[in-house]
């Protein structure tokens, strides 16, 4: 379990230093953004997985690694928003915006080894491709769920799917670069 909470935290730095450049360069201006854009987002970089995953090659340059990458960091943004809420200011100081984001990753790596220990690491028998279709599926859950104005009768919630998105995209990213280091 230590190897996997110290591969978790690389995978994530990569995400995060992309995350801090960005905030850098053009301020907080996902903070317009309202949580169903950026679950459709979401599902456009999931989406797009799959067709690079089916048909093998791209041709815009972007590869997988960068579309997980962007899954993890909108994820984490839809879960910054949602604590947030309406009335929160747009611009927010870089420094704040990463704290929001630690502290949304970190909640997330919880959950994680949590239920890492139950299922006993099963994701790492798990394909790169299972990831792409668990998280279309969560995906398509979570639409439905925000079609139904976040109501549920037995489901977790919007923000428990972003969750597992994150923990998803982790996965993939330690098979796809952490491992090859």
């Amino acid at each position: 379990m230590e190897q996997t909470s110290q591969q978790y935290d690389q995978a994530v730095g990569i995400c995060r230093d992309l995350f801090s450049k960005k905030t850098k360069d053009y301020g907080t201006a996902w903070r317009i953004l309202r949580t169903k854009s950026l679950t459709d987002q979401i599902f456009i970089k999931a989406q797009r997985i799959r067709t690079l995953e089916d048909n093998g090659h791209s041709k815009v340059g972007e590869g997988i690694v960068d579309e997980f990458i962007g899954i993890l960091n909108y994820c984490v943004m839809a879960l910054i928003q949602m604590e947030l809420g309406k009335d929160a200011p747009l611009e927010m100081d870089p420094h704040e915006a990463q704290q929001l984001y630690d502290h949304q990753v970190q909640v997330t790596k919880d959950l994680m080894m949590n239920k890492n220990h139950d299922y006993g690491e099963a994701w790492r028998d798990m394909r790169v491709s299972s990831f792409t279709d668990l998280i279309l599926m969560k995906l398509l859950r979570i639409k439905q769920i925000e079609d139904n104005d976040g109501q549920t009768i037995v489901s977790e919630g919007i923000d428990s799917g972003y969750r597992d998105m994150i923990n998803y995209s982790v996965f993939a990213l330690i098979k796809l670069v952490v491992e090859k280091k």
